[in-house]
């Protein structure tokens, strides 16, 4: 359903209604500073790219959405004081399981929960979302182990949407290779057969990925640290689009630049997964676009109105603990060898996609890209779309599809192994203080 965007500033509204203790101090009729009109001061400076152009509408939404948490997810969280959160996660985890009806006393802010998970919305197509499953598992057995670094240090490049993970305390190599694990796990767990079904692995992860961040998000805001006059709600919906959208956010927008408007049907089933899958993380139809100009439209609003800003106590020692994080699940010398690797790839990675080849940008922020790194970026490029290739016609072969994707599957499935059993919890007494270096007044 597309709320009108009065029936938007309604729910955002209501929040201060809802739960009180945490949102009560809330002023949601002001902008924070973290949104700009003024796209010259943005992250994105282009408001019609490629000619697609954004809309008072798309702004208006992304204005909204920036003050906007998880409702029911937040009202779960919000009981940590009296069941203690791993009673909470371990109702969760049987409500996935079994259902919130066989949870013994559960609270009816669980049932709520499970319940809005539950309601897939008509738009959503499960046969397109099994089969963009089906088509991503390639990619991510291959791909995904190589580029995670990479984009995990993508996100944060502005201080406005880090600062959450900073005040976690994510500014350990230890902590920053426990983040990078847990969201390689999410993603990967999503494309296995039958995951995002009702009682599949993936749905119960996405429950768990929102209950975190709603502990974040609770945490941050009675911590007394959080100015939301300056950087609106943490982990607001706005922000977790780019995570759940950005590879078919980069396929419209290569679309469009080739002067197509639609997508193939296998471009649309890796659409609609993106889509539900965001669905499940809470994020609203609104913000999930199914065509290429509507992508890259409300991509480019919410890129076009978030503030510039780079505070290096915060996103540089955030992307420099990514960086220096040894990922692997043990130092055998194989996954020593591995770290080396990847570690190489992920900086080139970074320089090329997200850097723009700056050079002396990734510099500053601590990253060196050697011609050492570049050259291990090119072999195992040419190494990983090879592979990626030779599967992608295999499963093209009717004889071959099934054995290829059972190949797949059991590879993403040691991928699983490697990264390990993901926690999604976050530590309260951990939270460092918000003021390394404050935003200007506006």
């Amino acid at each position: 359903m597309i709320r009108s965007i009065e029936e938007v500033r309604a729910r955002v509204a209501a929040q201060k209604t809802l739960l009180p203790a945490f949102y009560g101090q809330v002023d949601f009729d002001h902008t924070p500073e973290r949104f700009t009109e003024d796209a010259s001061l943005a992250v994105a400076t282009d408001r019609i790219p490629m000619g697609v152009a954004v809309t008072r509408d798309d702004l208006d939404r992304v204005r909204a959405y920036t003050m906007l948490g998880d409702q029911v997810a937040d009202a779960y969280a919000a009981l940590i004081p009296q069941y203690g959160f791993r009673r909470l996660i371990a109702m969760l985890t049987q409500a996935c399981e079994q259902g919130a009806e066989a949870v013994q006393d559960a609270p009816p802010e669980l049932a709520a929960f499970i319940a809005d998970m539950e309601a897939t919305p008509d738009w959503v197509d499960m046969d397109l979302v099994r089969e963009g499953a089906r088509l991503d598992r390639n990619a991510t057995a291959h791909l995904a182990p190589f580029a995670i670094r990479g984009a995990f240090m993508a996100t944060f490049l502005n201080k406005y949407s880090a600062l959450p993970m900073a005040l976690t305390g994510t500014l350990s190599n230890d902590t920053a290779a426990k983040r990078v694990n847990e969201t390689a796990t999410f993603f990967t767990t999503t494309v296995l057969p039958g995951a995002l079904e009702r009682h599949g692995e993936g749905f119960k992860a996405a429950a768990m990925v929102r209950l975190m961040h709603s502990m974040v998000r609770i945490n941050a805001l009675r911590s007394g640290q959080w100015d939301s006059r300056v950087y609106g709600v943490p982990i607001p919906q706005v922000d977790q689009m780019p995570a759940g959208l950005i590879p078919i956010f980069l396929m419209a927008f290569a679309l469009i630049r080739k002067g197509r408007t639609t997508f193939t049907r296998d471009e649309r089933a890796k659409v609609e997964l993106a889509r539900y899958r965001c669905f499940l993380l809470g994020l609203p139809e609104d913000l999930l676009a199914d065509t290429p100009e509507g992508i890259v439209r409300i991509m480019t609003a919410r890129n076009s109105t978030l503030r510039r800003g780079f505070d290096d106590a915060t996103c540089g020692a955030l992307i420099r603990a990514t960086l220096d994080a040894y990922l692997p699940p043990d130092r055998s010398p194989a996954n020593r060898l591995h770290d080396r690797i990847e570690r190489r790839f992920a900086k080139a990675f970074f320089l090329r996609h997200f850097m723009e080849g700056d050079r002396v940008r990734a510099r500053e922020l601590g990253i060196e890209v050697t011609r050492l790194d570049e050259a291990v970026f090119v072999a195992c490029a040419l190494l990983v779309y090879g592979r990626m290739a030779a599967f992608r016609m295999a499963g093209q072969v009717p004889v071959l599809r099934d054995l290829t994707d059972a190949v797949l599957v059991r590879r993403v499935r040691g991928l699983l192994a490697r990264y390990g059993h993901a926690e999604y919890t976050t530590d309260a007494s951990k939270y460092r203080s918000a003021a390394a270096t404050p935003a200007p007044a506006v």
